[in-house]
């Protein structure tokens, strides 16, 4: 009998689970391959407003969107540029809802943001993948060279939009607008990596009297004296537009205001933006989120493939693959608000510095903050927040619960200690993109373990920054272990597997203390071409032990910098480290501001 009361209990649980999750097949509300289904898709979600644990399931095929009858809403997207958005998916205050898209893609054409989701608790996205008619990066593929006149021919990709020249300047052809050259960079077909070395092939007139950009036919160009050194054939050029305004206005997938997001199996081959930004979430976790370019492209996304501003809970990324993005693979921190004045009464008015962060939520009530010192960029004060006030996009008026008995003298900003995100990454590549392979700049704890890097610039940056993005804070527990960082800084060769720095400026120095904390680099293994290790400023409690560090031939041998670079840091473990085969000065550099430092049993150092 009891056995039957428990087999009952469960089954009357399973009948409420399945009354309280609902299905919904798209097919039956006209949503199918091969059309345009923006105005269809936004009527449904549309009458679903209120409900819970909806599940909207996608029959397999590749589902069109275009921007002609997308809803539109003005949105501030964070690293992106401010502008009434057109949203193909506007997931807008719910509860439970999940995004099935069954192993479908979703085309888009146009400007048109795939994905928003905002204030939402519990959304799952996963099975579909997000692509554009035309990417938003502009390729040119040089089919010669001529040495004697410094100038290449290039085919140029999508021959559907075409291209024009006007005033000896190029123009490409997009669903609705033109692009010129703006922002650009070249690449090698041989790795789908940045070429070495790729800042000597930038495009730009080298001479206003003997630049030159001739269309030959509908996919031709010739460019003459355009750049400092001779691209090699099967040069890839990736162009881009300008920055801000013109080159982040079509992020993959925005995440605002929503607690508990799940995205699993999910590839990005195309964004306009960022493949992934995520502001003011609490708990985001991506299974096999893939971010890639497409087999007839060599660049995936505009921007990072995932970056995560002001976000708590934990952000967790597994099995994900992210490669050929114009930026980082993944960047996690807090952002600075500027003090222009202090008010009286508790009150400050403060400013958003940066252009493409306007208009993000910088605080609530009742969250912690900081009061920083934009000199050393070092604490000053803890309180709280009473009250918060936006004027506009830039400004805001914050009230606290208590300030410093005197006001600091010398410039202030405010950092929101509340919004900080614990970090997991595992078994996740990164690789063949711009810039670096991860960003952590967060208070909460951090590991990064089992993964790959390969990236042009730093694998792992730590940075902080008070006076450019104004990225947030000092980290105080990240574990880096058992990953592969492969010839890290093949842009320059002049970049590390770990840099551990915040960034000053000029007009900014060194405080009494030290800006991060608590950073364990162990057991990894490193193939470098330069014998790279880590360089490291103002960090307290910094252990180095166990890594392997082999050469690679893979891009030209050596270095006039030091394998480990210490300046300003205390309680420092530097240990049973191996450096094999390099046939250059494996170096140690300690600068005499470096207290409290152990150095033993490291092999290959010279």
């Amino acid at each position: 009998m009891k056995n039957f009361f428990t087999f009952m209990f469960v089954l009357f649980l399973g009948f409420t689970s399945s009354a309280q999750n609902e299905t919904i097949n798209v097919a039956d509300f006209g949503i199918k391959p091969g059309k345009d289904v923006t105005l269809e898709l936004y009527q449904l979600i549309d009458s679903l407003e209120g409900k819970k644990n909806i599940t909207l399931f996608f029959p397999k095929g590749q589902y069109e969107f275009y921007p002609e009858n997308a809803f539109e809403v003005y949105r501030a997207v964070t690293n992106h540029d401010n502008s009434l958005k057109k949203i193909a998916f506007p997931i807008f205050n719910f509860d439970g809802f999940t995004l099935d898209g069954n192993g479908s893609t979703f085309m888009f054409h146009g400007k048109i943001v795939p994905i928003t989701v905002e204030g939402s608790i519990n959304t799952t996205l996963k099975n579909f993948t997000i692509d554009w008619e035309k990417s938003f990066v502009n390729e040119l593929t040089v089919t010669e060279n001529n040495k004697e006149e410094n100038s290449f021919i290039v085919d140029v990709a999508n021959e559907k939009f075409g291209f024009e020249v006007k005033n000896n300047e190029i123009l490409f052809n997009h669903y609705d607008w033109q692009d010129e050259i703006g922002q650009n960079m070249a690449f090698d077909p041989a790795t789908r990596s940045p070429i070495w070395q790729t800042k000597n092939y930038y495009l730009k007139p080298q001479s206003h009297k003997t630049s030159k950009i001739v269309k030959i036919d509908h996919k031709t160009a010739k460019f003459i004296d355009y750049t400092k050194s001779l691209p090699p054939v099967g040069t890839v050029f990736a162009t881009y537009g300008n920055s801000p305004g013109a080159n982040r206005f079509a992020p993959g997938i925005h995440l605002s205001n929503s607690k508990d997001n799940v995205l699993n199996n999910i590839t990005v081959l195309v964004a306009g933006g960022m493949a992934l930004i995520a502001e003011r979430c609490e708990n985001i976790s991506l299974d096999t989120f893939i971010v890639t370019s497409r087999d007839d492209r060599t660049i995936s996304t505009r921007a990072d493939a995932t970056h995560f501003l002001g976000c708590k809970g934990t952000i967790k990324l597994e099995n994900c693959l992210l490669e050929h993005m114009l930026d980082d693979g993944i960047n996690v921190h807090g952002a600075y608000v500027k003090v222009e004045k202090y008010l009286g009464n508790n009150t400050f008015l403060c400013e958003t510095s940066h252009v493409q962060q306007w208009g993000f939520i910088f605080g609530e009530k009742s969250d912690e903050v900081m009061i920083m010192s934009r000199e050393t960029i070092l604490p000053i004060f803890k309180t709280e927040i009473k009250e918060v006030k936006v004027l506009n996009e830039r400004r805001m008026l914050i009230t606290v619960a208590e300030v410093p008995a005197k006001m600091p003298e010398g410039k202030l900003s405010l950092e929101n200690l509340t919004w900080y995100p614990d970090v997991y990454m595992n078994k996740n590549i990164i690789r063949e993109n711009r810039a670096r392979g991860a960003l952590i700049t967060t208070k909460g704890k951090v590991v990064i373990e089992n993964n790959y890097f390969s990236s042009q610039m730093h694998g792992i940056l730590i940075e902080g920054d008070n006076n450019k993005w104004y990225e947030s804070g000092g980290v105080e527990d990240v574990v880096i272990r058992n990953n592969i960082f492969n010839t890290i800084g093949f842009g320059n060769g002049e970049s590390y597997p770990l840099l551990a720095a915040p960034l000053f400026t000029e007009d900014q120095r060194i405080g009494d203390d030290k800006f991060h904390r608590n950073i364990d680099f162990s057991n990894n293994i490193i193939k470098s071409f330069n014998g790279h290790l880590v360089d490291a400023f103002s960090v307290k409690g910094l252990k180095v032990t166990g890594n392997i560090i082999e050469l690679s031939t893979d891009y030209p041998t050596g270095s006039t910098l030091p394998a480990i670079h210490l300046d300003f840091c205390e309680d420092v473990i530097i240990e049973k480290n191996q450096f094999k085969n390099f046939n250059f000065p494996i170096k140690i550099e300690v600068k005499e501001n470096v207290n409290s430092i152990k150095i033993k049993r490291n092999k290959g150092v010279k």
